[in-house]
């Protein structure tokens, strides 16, 4: 192995309050960062950087960690086109479009799955995005959520059961045939090949009882547990998934009091997906709110072909901070080491000693020009893992 140095960086975001300026996101100014292999080795002012056997002039940009994606549906087949047109049109977003890209994905191959997940794989890592989740949901049978995992398990280890995406077409008229069926059989063949098991609390998709039953059993089954919750409406989801202790709480666009309330007592990090509401002209989530109780927030794209078709998560961070009340510096933590936090992850969305050498650099001097900028394709360079891929 050998080591890097990168130097010459305007603005270096560490997400370490013990480096730099002592912020959140531990900035630190005209810095170097030491690459050792897969891993940061060092972080400081340039002038202080220790010799390496290579080096890499920041020309002045901005140092961040790779962006954590933390909520994605990749694993389907075509389009859905013309529904988003409709819905710009005037109709409004409901759990039931799922059924056409459930379709759509049944009939394709295992190699169009998988070209169609590496296509936009490569399309987020071409905006910084280094780690991503992925999830299942778009097959509803047992042999078509097992192979939408073992695809995924390709290409990240942060992979999601979610047969209890809907109820399947098959069942529509017994869900409870259906939530035995994620419980059972579905879930025996699909625990192999994933790290979390999710289900979608909603009206039109599944209840609070029913939620409850599909993750105990994940759990059972020894899967991390997270929740698409209060998206569409007010709804048990967050408060369960508190409960719970589920890693992460999806979407939140709807909440009591006591729904915060039940964020800031407990581990759950709350992620929000501006995307979605971007794509269905639905409320935006309060982040303000959710920050001022000291919920730990992030920011993820849900990129799917239904409700949220970005894979950019800059653009997200940008949505976050004019449409979400947060700050540029809020969004930037939130779709870093707060997407870290939705996995429980402590090696990635973080730049200091020890960390996974996932960093993103800026055509920018500053990570505030990711908002300041929207829409302006500003990551100039990716590395991943200690190898440059962008």
């Amino acid at each position: 192995m050998s080591s890097t140095v990168i130097t010459n960086i305007a603005t270096l975001v560490t997400n370490d309050p013990s480096l730099g300026d002592s912020s959140p996101l531990g900035l630190v100014r005209d810095a170097a960062v030491v690459v050792d292999g897969d891993r940061v080795a060092w972080i400081g002012e340039s002038s202080k950087a220790p010799a390496t056997d290579n080096r890499v002039d920041a020309a002045g940009r901005a140092v961040l960690p790779g962006f954590v994606d933390s909520h994605s549906h990749l694993v389907f087949a075509g389009d859905r086109t013309e529904e988003f047109n409709a819905r710009m049109s005037g109709r409004a977003y409901s759990a039931g479009g799922i059924r056409t890209t459930v379709a759509a994905t049944r009939a394709a191959t295992d190699e169009q799955l998988e070209a169609n997940l590496t296509r936009h794989l490569a399309e987020a890592l071409r905006q910084g995005t280094t780690t991503f989740e992925t999830k299942s949901g778009y097959g509803l049978t047992v042999a078509d959520e097992a192979r939408a995992l073992r695809i995924a398990a390709a290409h990240t280890d942060e992979v999601t059961f979610l047969g209890a995406h809907i109820v399947s077409p098959d069942l529509a008229e017994d869900p409870a045939a259906y939530v035995a069926l994620v419980t059972g059989e579905m879930l025996a063949a699909c625990a192999p090949y994933a790290r979390w098991i999710d289900v979608f609390c909603e009206k039109g998709a599944f209840d609070g009882d029913q939620a409850r039953e599909i993750l105990t059993a994940g759990r059972a089954a020894g899967l991390g547990l997270r929740v698409h919750a209060n998206q569409l409406s007010y709804g048990p989801g967050v408060q369960l998934a508190v409960e719970l202790d589920a890693a992460s709480a999806d979407h939140c666009t709807h909440l009591t009091d006591a729904d915060v309330d039940a964020l800031a007592d407990g581990r759950t990090v709350a992620t929000l997906l501006p995307g979605a509401e971007f794509s269905t002209r639905a409320e935006w989530p309060d982040a303000r709110r959710l920050l001022d109780a000291g919920v730990t927030v992030a920011l993820s794209t849900d990129c799917n072909p239904g409700s949220s078709f970005t894979s950019s998560v800059p653009f997200c961070i940008a949505l976050a901070v004019r449409d979400m009340r947060m700050t540029p510096d809020e969004a930037v933590w939130a779709a870093t080491a707060g997407g870290a936090a939705a996995l429980r992850r402590t090696d990635i969305g973080r730049l200091t000693p020890g960390a996974r050498a996932d960093l993103t650099l800026l055509d920018a001097p500053s990570h505030v020009h990711l908002a300041y900028r929207p829409g302006v394709p500003l990551v100039s360079q990716v590395w991943r893992a200690g190898v440059r891929v962008v």
